[in-house]
């Protein structure tokens, strides 16, 4: 029997380096049987391709592969570069196209995008570098009331977010995110309990359905940020405790979320659930699939192990050809 070729593309040239490595890790272990040949694509911080440890190009990658699992986060590999790159040279790779991934990675047209279908989304505005700090902050105070929710405008792994309950901290948090970015937005806090979710395509290549939504246990006014999420022990998660409307209003947005931006195989939708309903704070076309990675906290309240997603993933990037 003939293995599938398998390529895991990870690491990068983004911030998000070190967590692409380990979800890139995961899945190498998870294809690690009879049935694929893994092969290890590493992207150095500077640009480099490798393939288990050689130098190679995009052009020679067809040569070595059937399909790749595209690990990578943020910058290159989920803002659509990567995958115009991969298109350019007919290789079959997972998660979203382009255009849905360019869009979901930009946080200011992914909100204009999910507010266009009635999605409810946070207030907001966008700075960049060169502005003048003390027109940012009145044009801030005068559209939001603080507290403030401050990140980069692209970005994930909540590298740079930050929380500013006034003009001296809201200073301080745009220079943190515009580290990251050319760009930041500065949101409005809106109150509620933070829950997430998986976005999974069914085989039958019609319709999507959404995986056990998870709840952030953190004390309101506290973010779930890089350090919660990757370098905190107790990790504040657990599953969502809702009642059957506010899951069914939940999962209907997600839907709806994931079949407006066109967002391919999979995808993490993050809302805050208020009063009125679920505010959707944003996407991750390719969300970490690291131990402590919040979709794989859900695939497992599901029933499914990781190396039965990668499985399953696989299936419907085959379904390309």
């Amino acid at each position: 029997m003939t293995k599938l070729r398998v390529g895991v593309m990870r690491g990068g040239v983004g911030s998000e380096y070190a967590i692409s490595l380990r979800t890139g890790g995961n899945v190498l272990k998870a294809l690690s049987g009879e049935k694929y040949d893994a092969r290890d694509i590493l992207i150095t911080n500077n640009g480099e391709w490798h393939i288990d440890g050689i130098p190679t190009t995009p052009a020679k990658l067809s040569q070595h592969v059937d399909v790749v699992f595209n690990a990578l986060h943020g910058k290159f590999g989920e803002d659509g570069k990567v995958q115009r790159i991969l298109e350019t040279f007919n290789i079959l790779y997972t998660g979203s196209t382009p255009l849905p991934s360019a869009i979901g990675m930009n946080k200011e047209l992914a909100k204009k995008y999910f507010s266009a279908v009635g999605i409810k989304i946070p207030r907001g505005l966008v700075v960049e570098r060169g502005e003048e700090v003390s027109d940012v902050v009145a044009r801030v105070g005068a559209e939001i009331h603080a507290p403030y929710v401050v990140k980069p405008l692209s970005g994930g792994s909540s590298v740079g977010l930050s929380l500013a309950h006034n003009s001296r901290e809201l200073i301080s948090a745009i220079e943190g995110a515009l580290a990251h970015s050319e760009k930041a937005i500065i949101e409005e806090y809106v109150r509620g309990r933070e829950i997430t979710l998986g976005v999974i395509d069914s085989s039958g290549g019609f319709g999507s359905y959404a995986t056990p939504p998870l709840e952030i246990l953190l004390p309101e006014g506290k973010l779930f940020d890089y350090d919660q999420k990757y370098n905190n022990l107790t990790h504040p998660v657990g599953p969502a405790r809702m009642s059957d409307a506010e899951r069914r209003t939940l999962e209907e947005s997600a839907l709806l979320a994931h079949a407006h931006l066109g967002a391919r195989h999979y995808a993490r939708y993050d809302f805050i659930l208020t009063e009125d309903g679920p505010c959707l704070l944003e996407v991750n076309t390719l969300p970490g699939l690291t131990d402590t990675s919040l979709l794989v906290k859900s695939l497992t309240l599901s029933g499914l192990s990781l190396p039965g997603f990668v499985d399953y993933v696989l299936t419907l990037a085959l379904r390309e050809k």
